[in-house]
């Protein structure tokens, strides 16, 4: 008599298919990989080599947004700066298609969420341009946004991932009026360049001048000797979108 003809045999899981194990602590280093290597993968498949970062408040209305009950309780003052934002990116766009390449050089990425994020992503839109969004799993920031090209969508868990992406292919940056978030992202990058972790040169557009110059005091970090001088150099203050997008074209350009 077989003493084994009521056991039911069944086929091992094949790990990288357990999703029990994958959402697990100890395959964190697998999440974090994939983070890592999703993106590259499709960067590399769709010849995206440069990026111009855009950083900025999700809170920015939208002219939608100023139109509706919902609108009136937003901050005015940000509005502009999602005009501002939607116009910079749209002829940043135009500039990189009119480029004599096979390929579109300079793709506008933004953090995919809502504010001046979705603003970025539609003025490359309406200048029929690829564009990217990193976008971070969080409820508030977690809306549709119909600008951003597919291909080139991407969805973190892990904010230290997220912002390697956003650094290492930017050829450029563009700091709009933002909360913790964008300041954390602005001065991440500008401690890099100080410190030549970031080697490449990249122009760094901080606009909106009454904001910047209200909440932060960059000659009292000279006066007491905490920067150099010359460490004020290392971006470029302004309140007009044609100022910036001079800057950042001149400095791409004489590469």
């Amino acid at each position: 008599m077989n003493k084994n003809k009521n056991i039911k045999k069944t086929q091992a899981e094949k790990a990288y298919k357990n999703l029990d194990f994958l959402n697990s602590k100890d395959a964190r280093i697998v999440r974090i990989l994939s983070e890592y290597l999703y993106p590259k993968a499709q960067f590399e498949e769709e010849n995206i080599q440069n990026t111009i970062v855009i950083f900025g408040s999700a809170r920015a209305p939208s002219p939608e947004d100023l139109g509706s009950e919902e609108g009136s309780n937003k901050n005015l003052k940000l509005a502009e700066y999602y005009d501002a934002t939607r116009t910079l990116s749209k002829k940043l766009t135009e500039w990189s298609k009119s480029l004599n390449e096979e390929y579109q050089k300079y793709v506008i990425c933004s953090g995919g969420g809502p504010g001046i994020m979705i603003a970025a992503n539609r003025g490359a839109s309406e200048a029929d341009g690829k564009n990217s969004a990193l976008r971070i799993s969080l409820p508030f920031e977690n809306i549709p946004n119909p600008y951003v090209s597919p291909e080139l969508d991407f969805e973190f868990h892990y904010f230290f991932t997220r912002k390697f992406w956003f650094s290492y292919l930017a050829k450029a940056l563009v700091i709009m009026p933002g909360g913790f978030g964008t300041l954390d992202e602005f001065f991440e990058i500008l401690t890099l360049i100080q410190t030549g972790k970031i080697k490449k040169k990249m122009p760094i557009v901080l606009f909106g001048e009454e904001y910047w110059n209200k909440l932060i005091n960059f000659e009292t970090l000279v006066e007491f000797g905490t920067i150099n001088r010359e460490d004020l150099d290392l971006f470029f203050l302004t309140s007009n979108v044609d100022e910036a997008y001079k800057y950042i074209v001149s400095n791409l350009s004489s590469k």
